[in-house]
């Protein structure tokens, strides 16, 4: 019954995280720093579930490899947005 309730919590945390992604945010830095709250929740996820059903969490180094690499990528994106526009300002940039 533990198991189920901190598996409910992260569920909780994980769609109080997609709210707060797909809110309005001015700043791309916002939105990025949530992106990364969405992966370590489900990295917490997967932790749990993982070793709930007892089958071998190397996978877990994988997908966190994937989020770091997301993550300098991310970075790499805002840094050469904040040279070519000089801010981060969803509304100085023209996406189409």
């Amino acid at each position: 019954m533990k198991v189920f309730n901190i598996i409910i919590v992260i569920i909780f945390i994980y769609i109080i995280g997609n709210l707060i992604f797909v809110s309005k945010h001015k700043h791309l830095l916002i939105i990025l720093l949530r992106l990364e709250f969405l992966v370590l929740r489900i990295f917490l996820f997967l932790l749990f579930i993982l070793s709930y059903i007892n089958i071998n969490i190397y996978i877990l180094i994988v997908f966190l490899v994937f989020a770091v690499c997301e993550g300098a990528l991310g970075l790499s994106i805002l840094v050469s947005i904040i040279r070519s526009h000089g801010n981060d300002y969803f509304q100085s940039f023209n996406l189409l």
